[in-house]
């Protein structure tokens, strides 16, 4: 037998063409990627370099008595518990796209980083927390949510407020015995009131937050809780908290913006920390309107501007929204890392 008749017959295989090139967008975020990733190693020894340089500063003060015993003992500034809870609803997960939930993300952080600030601070719970939500929480810095103090953690919805379940750790892609301890200690302060009465007297110090209510928020109460609807939506949503909360059978408010803030020309739909922060404001003041003027970004006034480019004002502020987080660094994970330094 020759030897063409002995070597098997090799297919046709198509030569490798040449490397696909990315797309622009593509190209635009590795190059962001990068950026930060370089920025985040100068800023760290920036901020090592400025420790060091106060401490040596200080020393030197004291050294030539500049300082006396009771400016070097001084204290922070004392945080004072409201008694009141704030509950961030976080079961739209299939209602937003990747964009969406890394605003969501970066929202949640902020919301955590004005409440570890605030003079009145608040119990802060999340709930119904699964899905991209939950994996992009992980995989930002090293899910340093965990680490996050005054908070909790519910893989349940809310309704878990009145309905008394056990609690248990949120489900993670890493299912060690290490995470699920760490996320049992985190559940581990969980406090629900059963003495309170029934069910009824229980959902009846609950409150909805949700612009689409009829009924106007007037003041804050230690004893209720305030739900935030957790959800990056551009206002796609029609009365989607609105549902959910009459489903549940809880009442629903809104926020005095129109009583205050009559003349906003653009939507009075704020992101969840905003909502957040404007009840954090009234907690100190006791003035909605100083809590409204503190927190509402001034772009929404747009004093001044024609009939015609107020009507395209929310398709110009949803445009702008999205675009947001494009032009910038990971702001969640920076939110995250400046918390954590101020906490070590």
């Amino acid at each position: 037998m020759s030897d063409d008749q002995q070597r098997p017959v090799q297919p046709d295989t198509p030569e490798p063409g040449p490397p696909q090139s990315l797309s622009k967008n593509a190209l635009k975020k590795a190059a962001r990627a990068e950026r930060f990733a370089a920025y985040k190693v100068e800023r760290r020894a920036r901020e090592k370099e400025a420790k060091k340089e106060k401490k040596r500063m200080l020393r030197a003060k004291c050294a030539a008595g500049e300082i006396g015993e009771d400016e070097k003992r001084r204290k922070k500034k004392p945080r004072l518990h409201f008694g009141g809870r704030v509950v961030v609803d976080l079961g739209f997960d299939d209602k937003m796209n990747e964009k969406e939930i890394k605003s969501l993300c970066s929202q949640l952080a902020y919301t955590y980083s004005a409440n570890r600030n605030a003079t009145y601070p608040f119990s802060l719970v999340y709930t119904s927390l699964n899905g991209r939500t939950l994996t992009r929480l992980e995989g930002m810095n090293d899910a340093g949510y965990k680490r996050w103090t005054n908070t909790e953690w519910w893989p349940e919805s809310y309704e878990r407020l009145w309905q008394g379940q056990e609690p248990r750790p949120a489900k993670t892609d890493e299912a060690n015995d290490k995470d699920t301890e760490e996320a049992s200690t985190i559940l581990s302060d969980v406090s629900i009131d059963r003495t309170v009465g029934s069910q009824e007297n229980i959902r009846h110090n609950i409150i909805y937050l949700t612009a689409d209510s009829e009924e106007e928020l007037t003041e804050l109460k230690p004893e209720e809780t305030y739900i935030i609807g957790g959800i990056c939506d551009h206002n796609r949503y029609k009365n989607l908290c609105l549902k959910r909360a009459k489903e549940s059978g809880i009442r629903t408010a809104r926020l005095p913006i129109g009583r205050y803030l009559a003349s906003l020309p653009t939507r009075k739909v704020l992101t969840v920390n905003q909502v957040f922060e404007i009840l954090l404001k009234w907690v100190e003041t006791k003035s909605w309107e100083e809590a409204l003027y503190a927190v509402v970004p001034k772009r929404k006034y747009q004093i001044g501007k024609s009939v015609s480019s107020m009507a395209n004002s929310d398709n110009a502020e949803d445009r702008e929204d999205r675009d947001e987080d494009a032009d910038k660094p990971d702001s969640s994970v920076v939110v995250i890392e400046q918390a954590e330094a101020v906490e070590a």
